[in-house]
């Protein structure tokens, strides 16, 4: 797989662009790669597609810090790189053979725009064959089911049916399975297609961002001064971090392919750690003075 180029490269910023700047040239760009402006250039289509991934990191300002603490690995399986897709609206995506379907709902500001210049999505489309109706159900996972991939039963003209979930898939997505739906109706020629709406149950103390996994780990802060080592649970169990000294709050640390699968080769994203000391509220007399102690020495030069 090719090395993805630098994201602030890809719109042609510099890296302290304000929020203003990168959306400015985003929307230039994302004009000119649009695939319905280029039909059939498929240098175009790669352009539009790296650009929506630069664009979808930049203009978070939490991925786009992790990007610039830790590059490409802190926000590992981006929507625009894992996935592809049109950012304007819903679109499909093929993933170990079965098809899958981005439900954003609505659109977005930009559909008018490039309708207009483009033309796409008029009455100007080809008519589809006459099918059966597309039929719509639901699974709900658990949060490392959707991680690791799993299989579910749906209810389909009273059959069972098996549904094959990969590794990776996400909140809000469906899995769409061509001929699953409604029959052909009289004179039609196909069956409808099924879509499977993926619901995913939240963890109690992870959270996911396309590819990356995130948690918080608190420590007190006399760890935070010495450093320590501590115990963060992964969706693969229980992992030992080291925490060096002088760590502040607020600190991010990654634990590498401890994230969710993003290629079907099972490569995975990393799993971002914040590290939070606590301050302690009720002291003893002992440790208020122990402090003191320590503020006087510092104050005396004795402490870096």
């Amino acid at each position: 797989m090719a090395e993805k180029r630098d994201y602030y490269e890809v719109l042609g910023v510099s890296k302290n662009a304000s929020d203003d700047e990168i959306k400015k040239a985003y929307r230039k760009l994302a004009v000119k790669y649009h695939p319905d402006k280029n039909p059939g250039d498929k240098e175009a289509e790669a352009k539009f597609k790296e650009i929506n991934e630069a664009h979808d990191v930049l203009s978070d300002k939490q991925k786009r810090a992790r990007y610039d603490q830790f590059g490409h690995a802190g926000v590992g399986g981006a929507s625009g790189g894992a996935y592809g897709g049109n950012p304007f609206a819903g679109g499909n995506f093929n993933f170990n053979g079965q098809t899958f379907n981005f439900d954003f709902g609505g659109g977005s500001p930009f559909d008018d725009i490039l309708g207009s210049l483009f033309g796409f999505g008029g009455p100007g489309r080809a008519r589809r064959p006459r099918r059966g109706a597309d039929y719509q159900t639901s699974v709900t996972l658990d949060f490392e089911e959707a991680i690791f991939g799993t299989t579910k039963t749906v209810s389909v003209d009273g059959s069972d049916l098996k549904v094959k979930i990969p590794a990776g898939i996400d909140d809000g997505m469906s899995i769409r399975l061509r001929g699953k739906g409604g029959p052909a109706p009289e004179g039609g020629t196909e069956r409808g297609d099924l879509y499977v709406k993926i619901r995913v149950k939240p963890h109690k103390s992870l959270t996911r961002e396309g590819a990356i996994i995130l948690s918080e780990q608190k420590i007190d802060m006399v760890d935070a001064a010495l450093g320590c080592e501590v115990d963060v649970l992964t969706v693969d169990g229980t992992v030992t971090m080291k925490v060096p000294a002088g760590t502040q709050s607020g600190t991010p640390f990654k634990l590498s392919g401890h994230g969710v699968p993003f290629r079907a080769d099972g490569d995975r994203g990393p799993h971002i750690v914040t590290i939070i000391v606590e301050t302690p509220k009720n002291l003893s007399k002992k440790q208020k003075e122990l402090l003191e102690e320590f503020k006087g020495a510092k104050k005396r030069g004795f402490w870096g």
